[in-house]
């Protein structure tokens, strides 16, 4: 059975490369919503300019795709709200200083 801690735990292997960080510890997996074997994302970069913008892209719908009975995904890329540091977990924060 797909679940959202399943699908985040799988988008979390996805690391920023400038951060080398996970994007779910980033904060920058807004929402995921799981509907049977279809999966929604909801995620944004660290800025509208992030040079790896389309390779996260590519790489969130890959992970999402690679749990287990997950059929289909929708990745939708937002900017409203902006990411700010403060979305990071306790331990991204940590390890980046903040």
């Amino acid at each position: 059975m797909v679940t959202e801690e399943l699908v985040r735990d799988a988008l979390n292997l996805v690391e920023d490369p400038e951060l080398m960080m996970g994007i779910v510890d980033l904060g920058l997996v807004y929402e995921v919503t799981v509907t049977g074997a279809h999966v929604k994302v909801i995620y944004s970069l660290t800025s509208m300019g992030c040079p790896v913008g389309p390779w996260i892209a590519e790489q969130v719908a890959l992970a999402a795709r690679g749990v287990e009975g997950v059929e289909e995904v929708d990745a939708e890329l937002v900017f409203s709200p902006a990411w700010t540091p403060e979305r990071m977990s306790e331990d991204a924060k940590f390890a980046l200083g903040f």
